[in-house]
């Protein structure tokens, strides 16, 4: 398999999938396309129609969106959901509202790991989203939201990523900030890192901590 990303420091979505095959121990090659540059869209293009990461390919299936991408993992590996039907249909919903949902906290903290943006982008509406996430953090059975890793966690690790190492993003309690980029071994090995090394991201464009890479070609 391949999976063509985003760099994964900046592009939440693109860092979604590759949580999910790294915790399951899928083999895959990975393909890094710098976006927002001058040739990101033909590069994109050239392996998917709809122009946006993350793809992955396996063999002759092409599959788009981290959502689609997870769901297609899920029919290799039934784990990636939980086994009972209701707690399955509960993942399934939350893996959907933060795929579809928290529009103020992805305008106002677009993800950067190698930065940290300590009050900004605060706003009452922002605000009030976090405190939905911390209320789905607060029901986890822990260590993940399901007791094991699922696919839920993968769609909402990049919310806590930047958490992990100061605790004050979302300002959950510590028992509630469990998840695959603080908890599992295997999807630390070879994580996104914060850096001292100047990046090419543009900080004017990330106004604080959270869910996505503002740069286009990212879904």
């Amino acid at each position: 398999m391949l999976l063509v990303i985003g760099n994964k420091n900046y592009s939440s979505w693109s860092l979604r999938p590759w949580i999910a095959l790294k915790v399951f121990g899928f083999g895959f090659d990975e393909k890094k396309i710098p976006l927002d540059e001058k040739g990101t869209k033909d590069a994109i293009l050239a392996h998917s129609p709809a122009g946006k990461v993350p793809i992955l390919i396996d063999g002759k299936t092409t599959v788009w969106d981290s959502l689609a991408i997870l769901e297609y993992l899920a029919e290799r590996n039934r784990k990636l959901w939980p086994a009972d039907p209701a707690e399955r249909a509960r993942a399934r919903s939350l893996a959907a509202e933060m795929h579809s949902g928290f529009p103020s906290l992805r305008n106002h903290m677009s993800m950067n790991v190698r930065k940290r943006y300590p009050g900004k982008g605060r706003a009452p509406e922002v605000l009030a989203e976090i405190e939905r996430i911390k209320a789905i953090w607060n029901q986890a059975q822990k260590p993940f939201l399901f007791g094991t890793f699922t696919a839920a966690d993968a769609m909402y690790a990049p919310v806590v990523l930047p958490s992990v190492p100061t605790r004050s993003t979302c300002h959950a309690p510590r028992e509630a900030t469990t998840t695959p980029c603080s908890s599992c071994r295997r999807c630390r090995n070879g994580s996104p890192r914060r850096s001292a090394r100047p990046s090419r991201f543009r900080s004017s464009t990330c106004t604080g901590e959270g869910l996505r890479s503002r740069r286009r070609g990212a879904r």
